[in-house]
């Protein structure tokens, strides 16, 4: 059973705007922390952008000013925005959770199955 649930991504030109949506079905309570992280082919997976149920955020230096972060604590579910999207942003991208925020602002343990991203100069 999938827990985690990811939509969006997809191709886009650079410039362009993609979004994305995850959400957890899996928990009965509003889970602490949510969020995206990205691995690209050959490297490792990297952080995107986390936001704690307070509404703290973290995010990577290469995303802030371009990437959102936001979510919506009743129906755990977290967005991520990417606008003015560069080649460089080509990865897959997982959603991440920290149902009870021990690991925040690290990683969770729960991982989605991932979604392409594709940023074409």
């Amino acid at each position: 059973q999938v827990q985690l649930k990811e939509s969006g991504g997809g191709l886009v030109q650079a410039g362009g705007s993609l979004s994305l949506s995850c959400v957890d079905s899996g928990s009965t309570f509003s889970v602490a922390a949510m969020g995206w992280y990205r691995q690209a082919p050959g490297k490792q997976r990297e952080l995107v952008a986390t936001m704690h149920r307070s509404g703290s955020t973290n995010y990577a230096d290469s995303v802030k000013g371009r990437f959102t972060i936001s979510r919506d604590n009743a129906k755990n579910t977290v967005y991520l925005q990417m606008n003015s999207l560069k080649p460089e942003d080509t990865a897959v991208y997982y959603c991440n959770v920290d149902r009870f925020g021990a690991k925040w602002p690290r990683a969770g343990d729960l991982w989605g199955q991932g979604t392409q991203v594709t940023v074409s100069s």
